[in-house]
């Protein structure tokens, strides 16, 4: 359960929806109208901010920090919210969400609700929390990173024209019946472990999205992050396994292996990675710790 804290919000509290026009083209529902008819006016000063390329929403969420911004709303997927939220680690700038992406991950473990006049409504009730974030090496995320099958499906995805879960799912088994599994080894508190995975996933959130519960005990506030590491197994365990990650019991695998820290040093032997869904190039030697309570977030009850 999240403990929340009910933040005093003025009239004249400034905030800024960072939206990408694609969205509103594909959408039937017209946001800007939606967040003027949903947002508590108020409570609110608020502008609407479009981006035109990609990189351009972390540019935004810098300008928000030097601007004194009171609250950036990241209105998209899991790439969205990671590109603005990882900007506003460590500052006082507070990071909202409407969710209107294929997984929503992070939207989803932080309860705020998948409808756009819901998520507008939580925003009004102005719950905060000061959630943990992730460094490796120079690289932040809020919810997972990842090396392993899970790297190379989100590089796909990225690259493919299509989006949505579906989308996914065809990436995931393409590539799952010719992958080999990477080699790790990992070092916590000198204790060292070393073995061959399908996914070596680093979790600081309980869900990648869509129901897919792959870290049923992470809590992101709670200073300490999960390793979660994924056997090779056959083909005719798969329906088993998605079974128990749908149903949060992934941790009760025979071929899945959780480690909980706050640093840890990890080799891998490629050097493909995914933060948030991102797909990153990374370095073999990866340095990993927790950031305690480093960003301020608006969450649902």
């Amino acid at each position: 359960m999240l403990k929340c804290l009910l933040v005093h919000v003025t009239a004249g509290t400034s905030i800024w929806f960072v939206i990408k026009p694609i969205i509103c083209v594909r959408r039937k529902d017209d946001l800007p109208e939606l967040i003027h008819e949903h947002l508590d006016h108020t409570q609110f000063d608020y502008l609407i901010k479009s981006t035109s390329h990609k990189g351009h929403a972390i540019d935004i969420a810098k300008n928000a920090i030097a601007n004194n911004i009171d609250i950036v709303c990241a209105v998209g997927g899991d790439g969205s919210v990671h590109e603005i939220g990882t900007t506003l680690i460590g500052s006082k700038t507070k990071l909202a969400i409407i969710p209107i992406g294929s997984g929503n991950g992070l939207a989803r473990h932080m309860n705020i609700p998948l409808t756009i006049p819901e998520a507008i409504l939580c925003i009004n009730s102005t719950n905060e929390i000061q959630m943990d974030t992730v460094l490796v090496n120079d690289n932040p995320f809020l919810g997972f990173g990842g090396y392993g099958i899970d790297a190379l499906i989100a590089k796909r995805f990225d690259e493919d024209k299509k989006r949505g879960f579906w989308t996914y799912v065809k990436h995931v088994f393409k590539e799952y019946f010719k992958y080999n599994p990477i080699n790790i080894s990992i070092d916590t508190n000198g204790q060292i472990k070393k073995m061959p995975v399908v996914m070596c996933t680093i979790a600081n959130t309980s869900e990648f999205g869509n129901g897919f519960i792959f870290s049923p005990k992470s809590d992101a506030t709670d200073g300490k992050i999960e390793l979660i590491l994924l056997k090779p197994f056959s083909r005719w365990r798969i329906p088993l396994l998605v079974y128990q990650f749908f149903m949060g019991r992934s941790d009760r695998s025979q071929f899945t292996e959780v480690i909980s820290f706050k640093k840890a040093k990890i080799n891998i032997s490629q050097g493909l990675a995914q933060y948030d869904g991102e797909p990153t190039l990374v370095k073999s030697e990866l340095n990993v710790q927790v950031v305690p309570r480093s960003l301020h977030i608006l969450v649902g009850k």
